[in-house]
């Protein structure tokens, strides 16, 4: 029995690493797009809603869960995936891929500020050092000392994306525990129906899609950055997340996908050329320790810890 469970964590450990490497991809491939023509919006949208139609069987299969908790999927749906995608997306397009997920992963520390300062409820010791470590961290990713290195918009939409990704902790909290699929499936149905009055795909130039977009210094079709961004970076991406969980624990689990920056800054150099100088990264590193610290110490109750991601 302690083979099989060992057996298990092993190929959780993988799930999780697979999920976290799916994630990190989004950006990384999203950018090329916004670059060739497409609005933020509308890759948030070819994402929200190319996942909502690949996932659409559990959105079938578990459709009474949502009269269960209909405003944590409500919640859920608004900010922690609607709110996230379009506030990540509009930011990297005009911030480096690396910097503006790096931010994201702020939310943790989001949310300890909340408990401190709206609940008014004491934080642990620990939960305020890694506060600190990760705003010194944040201060050195941005080089605050220049004035910030880049775009200010851009850096406020990052921060907005962490702030949505606060959710992913805060929300469970509100109502009782659901099946993390069907949290996933309605999410992205609700995200992607949100969006679409504000992406106006009608609108959208769909002749992008037969053209190409440039990954690496090479030209490749826009699909399949499309594809990409749908079947790994969403569907994929969120399925091997909840299997994960399911052989994890929550904390190992979210440990693991703090891989998801690393990977997405990999990535940003070797499909974008996008570099983060020798500050930046260890600001990088701070933030990814100080943010892992404040996970710890954040709300345990959470079904959608096992599901963060991009």
């Amino acid at each position: 029995m302690r083979n099989l469970t060992n057996d298990a964590k092993s190929a959780g450990v993988a799930f999780a690493i697979a999920s976290a490497f799916c994630f990190g991809g989004s950006g990384p491939f999203a950018k090329p797009l916004i670059t060739a023509g497409f609005t933020p919006l509308q890759a948030a949208w070819l994402r929200l809603a190319g996942g909502a139609a690949l996932m659409f069987p559990l959105v079938f299969r578990y459709a009474s869960s949502v009269r269960r908790a209909p405003k944590l999927f409500a919640g859920y749906g608004l900010f922690a995936i609607a709110g996230v995608q379009v506030c990540y997306f509009a930011s990297i397009a005009t911030v480096p891929v690396g910097v503006a997920l790096l931010i994201e992963f702020l939310g943790p520390v989001m949310v300890l500020g909340w408990i401190r300062f709206v609940r008014r409820r004491p934080v642990s010791r620990w939960a305020a050092i890694g506060v600190a470590i990760a705003m010194v961290g944040l201060a050195c990713v941005v080089e605050l000392w220049t004035g910030l290195s880049f775009d200010p918009v851009g850096l406020l939409l990052a921060l907005g994306a962490a702030g949505c990704q606060a959710t992913y902790f805060l929300l469970p909290e509100s109502g009782p525990e659901v099946n993390p699929f069907a949290l996933a499936g309605f999410g992205l149905l609700l995200g992607a129906a949100i969006v679409t009055p504000l992406a106006k795909p009608w609108e959208l130039d769909w002749a992008l899609l037969l053209g190409h977009v440039e990954l690496a210094g090479k030209e490749f079709p826009a699909l399949l950055a499309v594809g990409w961004i749908v079947v790994l970076s969403t569907v994929l991406a969120y399925l091997t997340g909840i299997v994960a969980v399911r052989r994890l624990t929550p904390q190992v689990a979210g440990a693991v996908a703090f891989l998801e920056p690393v990977v997405a800054t990999l990535l940003a150099w070797v499909m974008l050329a996008e570099a983060l100088g020798p500050i930046q990264l260890v600001g990088g590193v701070l933030i990814l320790a100080g943010a892992y610290i404040a996970q710890r110490a954040a709300p345990t109750k959470t079904q959608a810890s096992e599901l963060a991601g991009v």
